[in-house]
């Protein structure tokens, strides 16, 4: 075994696959912990399967996300290649569903949702995974979820698309309908991959299994998956719904965006969890015996959820003077609200869901340090954020603010189909004011 990579002290291996290994080591000159990815000198004989390596490397390290997997140095030392990433202390996926088979719906929807926050980010950079699947999602052992393995993303940043001469390349169980196709791949088909990951945590079982008659290709291409609804009864209908249709074969069914998937697991766990998705994710493992007792020490109790009121039987003598008071009541309430409501109401300057793009404007605001985001007087959204504001195009007019900072206004005339970038340093207020 290697004893060091460039500044890193090795100190154990952790895994080994088909083409690489990961060892555990200590960065000496910042003293943190780190893992190593090691291409196998096997492997690194061919150019193609270097380069790709690298281009994983470079590609990583361009990326700024919590959850993505974060890479520090790329050593090439004696002919043998080196990734030196960030160390996630937990458990990949993939060995979770080996030891839990089954996942429960609202821990599966709270990994699913962090992943797709991690796709929303990857779409604005214009990043494709293109081999999402258990085990490449690590949960942490503070509930964060890293998406990792970009060996064979695409990235526009760099020319040239080394898996051209391979279109297959990926894992066949986890494929889009189009990727198996060699089709040219948008967001859509790592949407597909989601879908399959998040039916498996909830099946115990992977939608398209290969058989006598079927090839697992054919299968993915050409027939619908076992109905969950049918295995798994106690499902909730809204998050069947969710997967059904990022499992569509045609991708234009599928959701249209990033974010018309980020707000449907938004509204599910919002729904279903009493806590943050992090500590449910932790409380998950621990009553599984994966993480000790300890770390439910720094979490809050999750939020108690309201008892249903008893209903109480109005007698029948009671029910028309009941009505006919109801019925007064309202339209007191009714003429007062429509006196205290102003002539007009300013509609959001948030673009519907359902909007097209082409109809829409995107704006990223960037500020530095922080900044409250302002339109038209609503305020849409706390910075930094990934992804930029699908906006209703038009005059918008944009306020940052802050508690410490002056605040900055600006107009603009946002065309539709346009993306614009605004970024600014937020102005400090002086001391004591």
């Amino acid at each position: 075994m290697l004893d060091r990579v460039g500044s890193c002290r090795i100190e154990g291996e952790i895994a080994s696959g088909g083409m690489a290994v990961l060892y555990r080591a200590v960065q000496e000159t910042l003293g943190r912990p780190v893992a190593i990815k090691a291409l196998k000198t096997a492997v690194q004989e061919d150019e193609a399967f270097a380069q790709r390596f690298e281009r994983e490397a470079r590609t990583l390290a361009q990326l700024q996300h919590e959850n993505l997997i974060h890479v520090y140095e790329f050593y090439r030392e004696q002919g043998a290649l080196f990734i030196v990433m960030e160390l996630v202390d937990g458990i990949d996926l993939y060995d979770l569903l080996e030891k839990v088979p089954r996942v429960p719906a609202s821990v599966a929807a709270c990994i699913a949702l962090q992943v797709a926050r991690a796709l929303t980010y990857l779409h604005t950079m214009g990043v494709l995974h293109r081999d999402l699947k258990p085990a490449n999602v690590l949960l942490s052992k503070n509930g964060i979820v890293k998406l990792g393995d970009f060996g064979i993303a695409d990235d526009p940043r760099y020319s040239g698309d080394l898996t051209a001469t391979g279109a297959t390349l990926g894992t066949p169980s986890y494929m889009s309908p189009e990727q198996i196709l060699g089709e040219r791949l948008d967001w859509r088909s790592d949407q597909f991959s989601l879908g399959i990951v998040l039916y498996q945590m909830l099946a115990g079982r992977k939608p398209f299994a290969e058989d006598a008659l079927h090839s697992l290709p054919e299968k993915i291409r050409t027939q619908s998956p076992p109905s969950l609804t049918q295995q798994c009864p106690e499902l909730p209908p809204s998050l069947v719904r969710i997967i059904d249709r990022c499992l569509r074969k045609k991708r234009e069914q599928r959701y249209r965006t990033p974010e018309q998937l980020l707000t449907a697991l938004e509204g599910f766990v919002g729904t279903q969890v009493g806590e943050s998705g992090q500590a449910h994710i932790v409380r998950f493992l621990v009553e599984r015996g994966l993480l000790p007792p300890a770390e439910l020490a720094d979490l809050p109790p999750p939020h108690r959820r309201a008892r249903p009121l008893r209903t109480w039987k109005v007698p029948t003598q009671l029910k028309a003077p009941l009505a006919h008071a109801g019925l007064l009541l309202v339209l007191l309430l009714g003429v007062s609200l429509l006196r205290s409501l102003p002539l007009w109401t300013s509609p959001s300057p948030l673009a519907p869901l359902d909007e097209p793009e082409g109809r829409t404007a995107q704006l990223l605001v960037v500020a530095e340090p922080w900044a409250e985001v302002v339109i038209d007087g609503q305020r849409v959204e706390t910075t930094p954020f990934a992804s930029p504001l699908r906006l209703r195009s038009g005059r918008r007019y944009v306020e940052l603010r802050g508690p410490s900072f002056r605040s900055v206004r600006q107009t603009l005339d946002l065309k539709p189909g346009e993306r614009r970038v605004l970024h600014v340093q937020m102005p400090l207020l002086p001391r004591g004011s």
